[in-house]
């Protein structure tokens, strides 16, 4: 009996089809370019990311791939789409491990806010340590670190090695037994051929897009972070022409908008931001600031808010608020941004299933599972299941030890080992299943807020090891669409093991260098890197406010004075009763998502230019470009990325040079 087709799932599967043969994209081109990556746009975007608060992100990997086809078109070689799937996935890698995080923790030893909160003698040693001493030599080349860093290369090696047990199980279960279309696999493994084809000496519209958007973020880069750096390293002070990272207003607008904080950005990056993101979205975001700038004023009458007072700084202001009335209230909001995106996805994948029930793709052949693709470079399923087993029960092993016997202070009670298996036997295996067929059929993931965070605390631990444990708590859905990316690409899954093998000691080695040298420069975060200097204590605050709810102190935690289920409640009302309201009037669900984050005091200065960007998006640039706008925005955006990238490093390496010299011994 012949089944209907659906033309939309058709459309998506057969967008690329499987090719018929695979190759090995690891070559000595991809490790020199990998090397690239991680000893020069890795420290780079660390750097941005210290002093503006900006995340290169892709930018990191099209300005190399595009400039590995530079090189190969000069050297009269076509590449081939596994070699730039393979520069790709190395250049995420080495951009995901960055070295920001050793800076962080060094940070968190030392943060005057978890110490207001008395958390600082419970930070455990082999997280980072806590002697004022020691911290003072700003070196992580000490034995006080060892201990830290061996942990922190073990965990991540176990990370990158999980990466083909649990992932690929559930890509060889979604992609080859269910035959899912995982609609977004397509869009990036066709870029990648378009990058691929342009290695011929052809010049494209993505070329041109592109250097048009690295030539706007040469230059303001040269303004924004280049000025200041270059200046700061020469003199003084730095000279900055641009505010960094934004301008505070709070005390000019204080008697109007009480509890409010007021603040505005002149990242162009945020401009071209709002030009990328959904347009209703970002304008629900700006209904949502608005929201907040009025409601503040009220709750601050009625006595909410009443750590606020006139006279402290915008990000004083919002440290107050969150204590008062934002922690709960936003757990209220997470929760519902949950509950709306199961709904919405939930009704999309009902459908889809339904489809797919009716073309008879339920009817699932198990042997596939057995019988991959020729040529593939799959590995044996029990191999898979084997590392999946093992790498779990070594996280287990290693957070139950670290946390029960190699921690500091605790008054009573272990935290249980049936609840780390049940994280890594149970809700990982099943959330990641979940999550991945989401991506397989409509596009997006879906997870559950504050499941780590609920379970720490009614699990009756007292202490504070366990939030720096690493738990073995993942979601693999991420890694199985790379996976079909690899296949749709003709690339050898034998070549991602062999850029596994090049990367790790890439982001171990070089991430730790080049945070030490970071930390050489100044303390972080300082005068030196002003976005750090302006968030880290509010990220630290709101970080710690959770870790006290597991202190072993017998009074109140700051955490038990900060939750107050009413708010919670008033946040997952407020929000769903928006969804019903919108749903009701068919409004799109972007509108949706974007009001809920306004609503959580997201900070205007970020909102704002992001309005302003998705305002000439759709109004300039959609009529200048028409219906190619949508492609030649993401491009655009990819190059300002780029370009903001190249004048940091330059920029960084003057700096480098400049403290190396002022290091050296006389």
């Amino acid at each position: 009996m012949s089944m209907r087709e659906d033309k939309e799932f058709q459309e998506f599967r057969d967008l690329m089809k499987r090719p018929d043969h695979f190759e090995d994209g690891f070559n000595m081109s991809t490790v020199l370019m990998g090397l690239f990556v991680g000893l020069i746009m890795a420290p780079a975007s660390v750097y941005m990311n210290l002093v503006a608060g900006l995340h290169m992100g892709s930018a990191a990997q099209w300005v190399t791939v595009l400039l590995y086809v530079e090189i190969a078109r000069r050297a009269f070689k076509k590449l081939k789409r596994p070699e730039i799937f393979v520069l790709f996935y190395m250049c995420g890698a080495a951009m995901a491990a960055g070295g920001q995080g050793w800076l962080w923790r060094q940070f968190i030893a030392q943060s005057e806010e978890l110490r207001k909160m008395g958390l600082l003698e419970y930070i455990p040693h082999w997280y980072a340590p806590t002697n004022p001493e020691v911290l003072a030599n700003r070196s992580f080349f000490m034995i006080e670190w060892l201990w830290p860093l061996a942990i922190g290369a073990l965990t991540l090696l176990l990370g990158r090695i999980d990466n083909f047990g649990l992932g690929y199980l559930l890509y060889r279960l979604t992609a080859d037994v269910e035959e899912l279309p995982f609609p977004m696999a397509p869009v990036g493994a066709a870029g990648m051929t378009a990058l691929a084809d342009a290695s011929e000496d052809k010049e494209t519209w993505r070329y041109r897009v592109f250097a048009m958007g690295a030539a706007i973020g040469i230059a303001f880069g040269a303004l924004y972070i280049g000025l200041p750096a270059i200046t700061g390293a020469i003199f003084a002070e730095p000279i900055r022409l641009i505010p960094i990272p934004f301008v505070d207003l709070t005390g000019y607008t204080q008697n109007t908008l009480q509890a409010t904080p007021v603040m505005i950005s002149f990242d162009l990056g945020l401009v071209v931001t709002g030009m990328v993101m959904p347009f209703m979205a970002v304008i629900g975001s700006l209904f949502g600031v608005l929201f907040t700038m009025f409601f503040n004023p009220t709750l601050y009458n009625q006595g909410i808010l009443n750590g606020w007072e006139p006279g402290l700084s915008a990000i004083e202001t919002v440290r107050s608020n969150i204590f008062d009335f934002y922690f709960s209230f936003n757990l209220g909001l997470m929760i519902a941004v949950a509950l709306i995106g199961f709904l919405h996805m939930g009704s999309k994948f009902k459908a889809k299933r339904r489809e797919m029930d009716e073309m008879g793709r339920t009817k699932v052949d198990w042997s596939k599972l057995f019988n991959p693709p020729e040529g593939r470079g799959d590995i044996p399923i029990w191999l898979g299941l084997v590392i999946y087993i093992v790498s779990t029960l070594l996280y287990i092993w290693i957070a139950w030890s670290l946390v029960n016997r190699f921690s500091g202070p605790l008054t009573h009670g272990a935290f249980p080992l049936w609840l780390l298996i049940f994280y890594g036997f149970v809700y990982t295996p099943i959330m990641s299943y979940i999550a991945a067929r989401m991506e397989g059929i409509v596009g997006r993931q879906f997870t559950l807020p504050f499941v780590r965070e609920a379970t720490f605390i009614l699990s009756g631990y007292k202490g504070a090891a366990i939030w720096f444990a690493p738990i073995p708590m993942h979601n693999h859905a991420t890694q199985v669409e790379q996976f079909r990316e690899m296949e749709l690409t003709g690339t050898k899954f034998t070549s991602l093991m062999k850029a596994e093998a090049l990367t790790y000691p890439l982001m171990i080695i070089g991430t730790l260098i080049f945070a030490q040298f970071i930390w050489n420069m100044g303390p972080v975060p300082s005068e030196m890197f002003p976005y750090a200097n302006e968030f880290w204590e509010l990220n630290a605050y709101n970080q710690g406010l959770i870790w006290t709810s597991t202190m072993p102190d017998a009074g109140i935690s700051p955490f038990q004075e900060a939750f107050r289920p009413e708010y919670l409640g008033a946040g997952l009302g407020l929000a769903m009763a928006l969804y019903g309201v919108l749903a009701h009037f068919n409004l799109p669900v972007f509108l949706v998502y974007g009001m809920v984050r306004g609503l959580d005091q997201s900070l205007p200065h970020a909102i704002i230019p992001t309005v302003l960007g998705a305002v000439i998006g759709r109004f300039g640039c959609r009529k200048w470009f028409g219906d190619k706008w949508p492609q030649y925005r993401i491009v655009f955006a990819a190059g300002f990325g780029a370009g903001l990238g190249l004048a940091t490093m330059f920029a960084l390496g003057f700096v480098f040079m400049s403290k190396s010299a002022n290091l050296l011994p006389i």
